[in-house]
């Protein structure tokens, strides 16, 4: 299921004393300082990429990242059969134009652990944030089963063409939200649930 990511960097504080020697010469006292070896801005850097690489092991997709981007932990992990039928539509609605991104794929429990205790913070009780976001054990994102997509044209296109490719829009209040469905193939999509709080498979 959809929700605003946090993924927040804390700040790392750098003390360092650069080593200097004193020189006495009559009067006058020179002191040279040995420049420190690494800048802050270096240090803070190498600490933002290792975040964003443990935030990417845990599901975290990019910008712009398509179900061709393999190398990714967030798609690989979907499964197999959701990931054809999006390859299937991915290159399908590419060539009218449209680009099918994923915003969201196959997630660990922790994030999906963090974005419940988020969405409980931001929605003010777990009643109304399960509206939005599934438990680790209940999520299909935890199990490979659901995608996230996006932008607008994408939510257009599927609405329109998704059935064909087997994937189906689950809860009416989350358009972006698809999993994999054969029966649509001959059947067409089941009628979406309210919100997730209406879906059997996520009650405990």
């Amino acid at each position: 299921m959809n929700a605003q990511y946090r993924v927040s960097t804390k700040n790392r504080l750098f003390r360092f004393t650069a080593g200097c020697a004193t020189l006495s010469l009559a009067a006058i006292v020179l002191v040279s300082c040995q420049a420190p070896q690494a800048t802050f801005g270096s240090l803070v850097g190498s600490t933002v990429q290792t975040r964003e690489v443990d935030d990417r092991e845990m599901g975290v997709l990019p910008t712009h990242a398509t179900v061709f981007d393999e190398s990714l932990p967030g798609i690989s992990g979907l499964s197999p059969d959701l990931r054809n039928a999006l390859e299937q539509a991915t290159r399908a609605a590419r060539e009218e134009g449209v680009e099918i991104f994923i915003n969201s794929g196959w997630r660990s429990p922790a994030l999906q652990e963090q974005l419940l205790t988020d969405a409980v913070s931001d929605y003010g009780s777990l009643e109304e944030a399960a509206r939005w976001v599934a438990t680790p054990e209940t999520s299909a994102h935890v199990s490979g089963d659901a995608v996230d997509i996006g932008d607008l044209d994408a939510y257009l296109w599927f609405q329109e063409r998704s059935s064909g490719f087997g994937l189906c829009q689950i809860y009416a209040n989350e358009p972006w939200h698809y999993e994999y469905r054969p029966d649509a193939l001959s059947e067409g999509c089941p009628q979406p649930y309210l919100d997730p709080t209406h879906d059997p498979t996520l009650q405990n």
